[in-house]
């Protein structure tokens, strides 16, 4: 049996405006395996982003559990969440967030500086196809490649979990592709178990297992038999 990651026990989020309650998550339950490729499918608004960001420690839960390998996230304090998103989560969002000032390269050795045991700048680049591109900067860049910078970012720590809020969301047909596979290529040479929100539904393809959200609850899963290769899928 593969080693669970993540167990996200009936997760709920509530934000409270204007003393009107927002339920952004209605009982999530959800539990993410070592190595596999995950997607989290649905319309804005459904719970998806909050979900990621509760599993990354960026927010928490209103009420639930969550657990990453087997240490309980639900009761670490601020400082251990801290220490947690910097040794174990690599993220990617749908805007690259790179440093202009940066060429490439000095992008990706900015978290190779605090990694305990990091892959080479290089090598990062390598993995998502950018080798020759390392002393390039963001503007001289595609976006397709500002975003790949951003994943190489991301997995030059090695982290245990890749989270992928919209990766492809503002990328075209050809572009996404690229990224998806570099995320693909990471997930499969690495090991590294890879959530991706996206409400692009052909994305779900290339995953082992998908979970549909809908109205700040999961509505319904199912899993690929056989994943398809990026470039098999018709966006």
């Amino acid at each position: 049996m593969p080693t669970p990651v993540f167990i996200a026990d009936n997760i709920t989020k509530t934000y409270t405006t204007n003393k009107v309650e927002v339920h952004a998550l209605r009982g999530v339950s959800m539990t993410l395996y070592e190595g596999e490729m995950v997607v989290l499918l649905g319309p804005s608004g459904s719970g998806k982003s909050t979900f990621l960001n509760i599993l990354g420690g960026l927010d928490n839960a209103t009420t639930g559990t969550v657990s990453f390998l087997q240490q309980n996230l639900t009761n670490f304090s601020e400082s251990k969440l801290t220490r947690f998103r910097r040794d174990y989560v690599g993220f990617v969002f749908q805007f690259y967030n790179l440093i202009p000032s940066l060429n490439a390269w000095e992008n990706v050795a900015l978290t190779t500086e605090i990694a305990k045991n990091p892959l080479d700048p290089q090598e990062a680049l390598e993995l998502v196809g950018l080798g020759n591109r390392s002393s390039h900067f963001p503007a001289e860049m595609s976006g397709g490649e500002q975003q790949r910078v951003a994943i190489a970012r991301a997995i030059a720590k090695r982290p245990e979990v890749l989270l992928c809020d919209e990766p492809t969301g503002a990328l075209d047909t050809q572009t996404g592709t690229l990224v998806l596979e570099a995320l693909q290529r990471i997930n499969v040479e690495l090991g590294t178990t890879t959530a991706i929100i996206t409400h692009n539904t052909a994305i779900q393809e290339m995953a082992n297992r998908v979970y549909i959200f809908k109205d700040g609850a999961i509505a319904s899963t199912h899993e690929n038999e056989q994943p398809k290769q990026p470039s098999e899928v018709a966006w």
